[in-house]
C-alpha cells in the first residue's frame, strides 16, 4: 500500500513545489490537492466535516496550476486532484487540463473526482444540486471520448458537442485513473459503472465491511473487483490503522497535511515517512 498526502494549497501555506520536493525526498508516494473554486458567504450548505468550515476551503489554489508546479519540481511523485469538482468545470477544458498535466508529468497524474456538497457553490457555476450526479457522469464519459479518440463527439442531456479534435492525449492509456469520492452505495455503483477506483473518507471507513461492499457492487455490475483500486483519506494515522487498510487490500492511504508554514509541515512529513 502506498502512502501519500492530501493538502489544501493556499497563499499562506508551504509552497506546493517545496512540499512536493519534501515528499519525494522522504519517500512518500503522492500529493493530492483539494479544490473549491470559491465559497459563497451565505454558507447555507452544512459542511460534512462539522460546524465551522476551515478557512482554507475558500483559499485554495487552482489544483491543475498548483500540481503543475509540483510535477515540475519532482520526477517520481504521483500527483492528483483530491478531489476535482467536475460538476463545476467545463468538460472540454478539464479534459485538456488533465491530458496536459499527465503528458507534461510523464504519466504521473491521478484524476480523483466528486460531485460536491456545497449547493450554493455549484449553483454559481450553473449546476443544479438535484442533477449533479447525472451531470458528473456525462462529463466523465465525454472526457473519456476526448482522451481516447482522434475525432470525438458526445450528445447527452448536459454535454453536447459534435466531432472535434482535442489534443494532447494523456500519456497514460486509455487515460489517467479516475477515482470517485464518496461513501454511499450509490457511489459504489458509479465507481463500477465508469471509474477505475474508489476514494472514500477514512473517518468511518471499515476495511472489512466496506471492501466487501465494493466487491458486491462490482459483481452486481459485471466488473472484476480486482480492476477497482481503493484509496482512503486519513486525516491522521498510526502503524496499526494503516496495517488494517493494507491487509484489506487498500491501494493508497492519504494522510492530511495542514495548510501551514514550512516549519510546521516538515516535522509532520518526517513522522509520516516513518509509516512507509
Amino acid at each position: 500500500m502506498d502512502i501519500g498526502v492530501f493538502f489544501f494549497s493556499t497563499e499562506y501555506s508551504i509552497r506546493v513545489d517545496e512540499l512536493a520536493v519534501a515528499l519525494e525526498e522522504r519517500g512518500l508516494e503522492s500529493l493530492f490537492l483539494c479544490e473549491h473554486t470559491h465559497i459563497p458567504t451565505s454558507r447555507l450548505s452544512p459542511w460534512p466535516g462539522g460546524d465551522e468550515l476551515p478557512r482554507e476551503y475558500s483559499h485554495t489554489h487552482d489544483p491543475f496550476v498548483a500540481l503543475s508546479f509540483a510535477a515540475a519540481a519532482t520526477s517520481r511523485l504521483k500527483i492528483g486532484t483530491g478531489i476535482c469538482l467536475v460538476t463545476q468545470r467545463d468538460p472540454i477544458v478539464t479534459a485538456k487540463s488533465v491530458a496536459s498535466i499527465d503528458r507534461m508529468s510523464n504519466g504521473r497524474f491521478i484524476f480523483a473526482i466528486g460531485a460536491g456538497w456545497n449547493q450554493e457553490e455549484m449553483n454559481n457555476h450553473g449546476t443544479q444540486y438535484k442533477t449533479r450526479f447525472k451531470l458528473m457522469r456525462e462529463r466523465v464519459l465525454a472526457m473519456k471520448e476526448l482522451w481516447t479518440h482522434d475525432e470525438s463527439e458526445f450528445h447527452g442531456e448536459f454535454v453536447d458537442f459534435d466531432l472535434s479534435w482535442c489534443h494532447p492525449k494523456p500519456t497514460q492509456k486509455p487515460h489517467p485513473p479516475i477515482l470517485l469520492g464518496g461513501e454511499s452505495d450509490y457511489t459504489l455503483q458509479r465507481v463500477v459503472e465508469y471509474c477505475d477506483g474508489w476514494f472514500p473518507r477514512g473517518g468511518n471507513f471499515n476495511a472489512e465491511s466496506d471492501m466487501a461492499r465494493l466487491r458486491a457492487a462490482a459483481e452486481a455490475g459485471n466488473r472484476d473487483p480486482q480492476e477497482l483500486s481503493v484509496h482512503v483519506f486519513r486525516p491522521d494515522a498510526d502503524q496499526a490503522s494503516l496495517e488494517k487498510l493494507r491487509s484489506a487490500g487498500v491501494s493508497r492511504a492519504l494522510l492530511g497535511v495542514p495548510s501551514d508554514s514550512r516549519d510546521q509541515v516538515l516535522p509532520i512529513l518526517d513522522s509520516y515517512a516513518k509509516l512507509t
